[in-house]
């Protein structure tokens, strides 16, 4: 599948199929094609070349969205509006909506019901625009950038809230420039940078792509020390060897933010060399 805006390729020859049940996380810097991905999705616009398909169903059929729940970045809520009405509205769009007092009490918007969405602070629009794409119980979640502007509690709230909509069967196709975020809820990750997908399998693989190790210890003047290196055996008899004093010994494989640092500065190397950006082969369905 293939997406341009003018002159920019937002999405080059990319190929994606989530299967049902799967979590998996698009990771990318900004202006990756992260967000043009989902926008094709949710059938708010369509490839250039492609095809895509939400459970079979071209996504722009109306009858195909009543499956699908969707967090854009810019939530565009109704300022007017008080929470509790924003939420019976949208459900009413559903057979089989959750009840409004279940989903407010679940995101922690009970106490915030009858307050205009436009008085509402950041985190609590985004709190309301995530509950909102699960009011008519769908099959599939797209989460844009879900947790933007949420403190660190507001955030694990949501986090909570998408692991239990996940272990009920649910299918979530979610961004984030949250590193931790995808690596605390991705069962899959997939790459994106340029509009070309550079690596999608599990986490562990992902993570395993990565040589490096990162070795921590507390010194003799009690300071603690961080190394990132390709054998941490090696490195650690090196310290032994040196009469190096040391405690609190720790070693541990390599972040998400370095195994993506990683892929992205060997695709921009291959790049460079070559003269030409490396493509994915395939449609989205």
């Amino acid at each position: 599948m293939t997406r341009r805006f003018g002159s920019v390729v937002a999405l080059d020859d990319v190929s994606l199929d989530v299967g049902h049940g799967e979590l998996v996380g698009l990771l990318g810097p900004n202006g990756a094609g992260k967000s043009t991905l989902l926008s094709l999705v949710s059938g708010q616009r369509r490839p250039d070349t492609g095809v895509v398909r939400l459970n079979g169903r071209d996504p722009r059929d109306a009858g195909a969205r009543t499956v699908l729940g969707l967090t854009p970045q810019e939530t565009g809520l109704p300022a007017t509006l008080r929470v509790r009405e924003v939420v019976d509205f949208v459900g009413g769009h559903y057979p089989d909506p959750v009840p409004t007092g279940e989903l407010l009490e679940q995101f922690g918007l009970s106490d915030l019901g009858k307050r205009q969405t436009g008085s509402l602070s950041g985190g609590q629009k985004r709190r309301l625009a995530v509950a909102l794409s699960l009011v008519g119980r769908p099959r599939v979640v797209l989460l844009d950038e879900p947790t933007t502007g949420l403190d660190v509690s507001g955030r694990g709230a949501l986090w909570d809230a998408i692991r239990q909509y996940h272990a009920s069967g649910g299918t979530v196709l979610l961004t984030s420039h949250y590193l931790e975020e995808v690596q605390a809820l991705a069962e899959r990750v997939v790459v994106i940078d340029h509009g070309t997908v550079l690596a999608d399998d599990s986490l562990e693989t992902i993570l395993g792509q990565v040589g490096a190790r990162r070795v921590q210890f507390t010194d003799a003047e009690g300071t603690r020390q961080e190394h990132l290196v390709a054998d941490s055996d090696a490195f650690v008899r090196d310290l032994v060897r040196a009469g190096t004093e040391f405690r609190d010994l720790e070693i541990r494989g390599a972040s998400l933010e370095e195994a993506f640092g990683q892929l992205v500065d060997a695709t921009n190397q291959a790049g460079a060399t070559s003269g030409v950006d490396a493509t994915n082969e395939g449609a989205v369905r």
